[in-house]
């Protein structure tokens, strides 16, 4: 099973693709967490890719699209895999479809996770994180016991900047223009499938296993 989440910030796409993954036993992949552990490791392009997002700047097409290729070639993938955060543009879709073609594999589905803005907003504006050791909140789904305070050290809880209202709805309307031709795109190629992400974790995954079952 070859699949592609696609779905922006707050979607749950890659809660889902998490446990969907550890369900089928294929790798999910999460270009996000490439780039994360290229930066931690101090690679060559770790260390590209940190002055790049330091600098408030994208990581190019060229890098995003080198590193899924390398990952989708190792030998775990070779049952399949759930690609989550690629692609995001245009060229990277193109590219996608040459490395399919070029390993003569297929798609399965190209599952995109609909979700309204408000909805969007609602999830991520009410996300607290702790600066000490990371734990993360939610003011309405996931509160701590103590309002204002990190259940496991006592800290204070803050809000990231990128959680704030406006800078939710910014991301979402990029993220909304750049996706809206890959949608057609897998759309005309007969792959795309829509879930609404609105929902509960659980009702989405059951949808998701129906997918697979009758895929």
């Amino acid at each position: 099973m070859r699949l592609v989440f696609l779905g922006p910030p707050g979607s749950g796409k890659g809660t889902q693709a998490k446990k969907l993954a550890e369900k089928l036993g294929i790798p999910h992949i999460s270009l996000g967490d490439i780039l994360r552990d290229e930066v931690h490791q101090e690679t060559g392009i770790g260390k590209r890719i940190k002055e790049i997002m330091n600098a408030g700047r994208l990581v190019p097409d060229e890098i995003t699209i080198a590193l899924t290729q390398h990952r989708i070639e190792q030998a775990d993938c070779q049952l399949g895999f759930i690609l989550d955060g690629f692609p995001r543009s245009w060229a990277q879709a193109t590219a996608l479809d040459a490395m399919v073609k070029q390993l003569k594999i297929e798609l399965n589905a190209v599952v995109y996770f609909h979700i309204t803005e408000d909805q969007v907003v609602e999830r991520l504006s009410g996300r607290r994180s702790c600066k000490n050791c990371g734990a993360v909140y939610h003011v309405t789904f996931n509160p701590p016991k103590v309002a204002g305070k990190c259940d496991r050290c006592g800290e204070n809880l803050f809000q990231r900047a990128d959680d704030e209202e406006k800078a939710i709805r910014t991301r979402f309307e990029v993220y909304e223009m750049q996706t809206k031709p890959l949608i057609e795109h897998y759309r005309k190629m007969g792959k795309l499938v829509e879930l609404d992400a609105g929902k509960t974790i659980t009702e989405v995954y059951e949808k998701l296993i129906k997918l697979v079952e009758n895929g």
